[in-house]
């Protein structure tokens, strides 16, 4: 072997795997991927909720784990009703504009890549802003104290102040 084989070797591989043809990407798999991080899921109890919003349950509740976790989607102006946790909650927003409240303080803009603490037995609410859909994934541990205590609606006029 001469001092020139090992030169020879590496221009021939670059050239082969330079005219080698690329898969081109798949537009629907990539627009999906871009979209969200998990399905949308099926649509929510209007009892629960106001407006247009969809759970994907990730993790349901049991006695092992002791959480329960979801992806949710909220329409422009959908929102929870009043509600609180016995154990609290996180939320960590994936997607779009927001908005929480917890009940006697003002109301929060959220956005994605926020991270919300909801202190135990707080009661708040959380949905999309007016004009932007929000997706965030809830975390409620500590299920075996309850998962959620729902109330009413939050009315228009706390949605909009």
């Amino acid at each position: 072997m001469n001092r020139y084989t090992p030169i020879c070797f590496v221009v021939f591989t670059l050239t082969l795997f330079s005219c080698v043809e690329s898969t081109p990407k798949n537009p629907e798999v990539e627009s999906q991927s871009k979209e969200q991080i998990f399905d949308k899921g099926t649509r929510t109890s209007k009892e629960k909720f106001v407006g247009d919003v969809y759970m994907n349950l990730l993790v349901p509740e049991d006695s092992i784990y002791t959480t329960k976790s979801g992806s949710v989607t909220f329409e422009a102006g959908s929102r929870t009703n009043w509600h609180y946790h016995p154990s609290g909650q996180l939320l960590m927003v994936t997607e779009g504009t927001g908005y929480h409240q917890i009940e006697g303080r003002a109301k929060e803009t959220i956005v994605k890549g926020d991270v919300v603490k909801v202190p135990k037995n707080v009661k708040h609410w959380h949905g999309a802003s007016t004009d932007e859909a929000m997706i965030h994934i809830f975390v409620i541990p500590n299920t075996e104290m309850g998962a959620s205590v729902w109330f009413e609606p939050v009315s228009d006029a706390e949605f909009t102040e």
